[in-house]
């Protein structure tokens, strides 16, 4: 398989857990701030990320990696509140 196809695949191995993480919380499956839907968020976003910094799209890798931040400081903050 060439580097296209696999960074084509991881792409849409990122798009496919971030629209579970959506479904599975507009279904009521999984709550907003659960560190579930936060990893689902993180792995998808990363995987897109590595797809379009293949492509050069740099836009969409910099709302991706802020995407993982984001998730990323809930749980960690989410942590804190539940432990402090």
């Amino acid at each position: 398989m060439s580097n296209h196809a696999w960074f084509d695949a991881i792409g849409w191995m990122g798009a496919v857990a971030l629209l579970v993480a959506y479904a599975m919380v507009s279904s009521k499956k999984l709550e907003g701030n659960s560190t579930a839907y936060q990893f689902l968020n993180i792995v998808g976003s990363l995987l897109l990320a590595v797809n379009t910094i293949s492509y050069g799209a740099y836009p969409s890798s910099f709302v991706n990696m802020i995407w993982i931040g984001i998730a990323v400081f809930s749980i960690v903050t989410r942590g804190r509140v539940s432990s402090g």
